[in-house]
């Protein structure tokens, strides 16, 4: 936080005058509920369009199919899946088939892992930019975050063509799947921004995020079901907060069961957890990030 040092009175002495020109500026660590500055972050809302639809373009920049690599990613994986899992180990799929049971849960997991990874590395993408001009940082995870949302639009049309093929009808659970969407953003802005801040200033976590993300992979019911965990587990397991977005999205989309409800406040209150702690941990640390990139 930054704070004029001078008094505003007018000088009389010329050489007064001329010390009163020079302008000394006191750097101080911003208080514990200030810091996060969300009326500046909503006066500089207009610039999150523009990191936003560069992300999207530089994306999709010079390649052969364009978007059709948003759909292409969960498509290949759903199709090993389906061999690996639903044919060789056949693995349970809640009565659905194994297909839209596998490509339903890759949506939201996908989605999260590509913005996890973007949002993790978006300050020091942006190192010339932080380092030129003010504005928010924050705005710098929240666009990379938004800009796989077009990722996950394109990629949910081909899960609806899945539904009616397979002749599957979402029953009113389908008004919950914005806000298993939501969770699913926040969890990734949540988690990015601690990993944004930190891979300033040790870039080392350049190189742990996608051996995070594998394990977290493996740790969320996208290949089986959450129902195959044992029930005295099943509140240990909802601290994934991915658990209760795979389920929840099986659950609106596919009238799956619905996901244990242990399940899904454990998730909840982690992803608050995650949120509320990384906003603040990255403004404590936004103050170094213009030295430090």
């Amino acid at each position: 936080m930054y704070r004029n040092a001078t008094r505003a009175r007018v000088p009389t002495d010329p050489a007064e005058s001329h010390a009163a020109e020079t302008r000394s500026v006191v750097i101080e660590p911003p208080a514990r509920w200030e810091a996060l500055r969300l009326r500046e972050l909503w006066a500089y809302r207009e610039l999150l369009y523009f990191p936003t639809w560069r992300d999207v373009k530089v994306r999709y920049k010079q390649t052969a199919i364009g978007a059709a690599w948003a759909v292409l990613q969960p498509l290949l994986a759903m199709a090993v899946f389906s061999i690996v899992f639903g044919v060789l180990i056949r693995v349970p799929s809640d009565g659905l088939p194994y297909p839209v049971f596998a490509y339903a849960a890759l949506l939201p997991w996908t989605f999260f892992s590509t913005a996890l990874t973007r949002a993790s590395a978006s300050l020091v993408n942006d190192a010339s930019l932080i380092t030129k001009v003010y504005f928010p940082r924050l705005l710098l995870p929240v666009s990379a975050v938004l800009a796989m949302t077009l990722d996950f639009g394109v990629a949910f049309v081909l899960l609806l063509a899945m539904m009616a093929w397979y002749g599957i009808v979402p029953g009113v659970a389908l008004l919950t799947l914005p806000l298993f969407l939501m969770l699913a953003f926040i969890t990734a802005l949540g988690c990015g921004l601690w990993l944004a801040a930190l891979n300033v200033r040790y870039r080392d976590i350049a190189h742990v995020t996608p051996f995070l993300i594998q394990i977290w992979f493996f740790l969320t019911p996208v290949a089986y079901p959450s129902s195959i965990v044992p029930e005295r587990w099943r509140a240990l397991y909802g601290l994934n907060p991915l658990t209760g977005v795979v389920e929840g999205f099986r659950w609106a989309l596919l009238d799956a069961p619905a996901p244990p409800a242990a399940i899904i406040a454990v998730s909840t209150a982690v992803v608050a957890l995650l949120f509320i702690g990384g906003l603040f941990a990255f403004r404590r640390m936004e103050h170094a990030f213009a030295d430090v990139v």
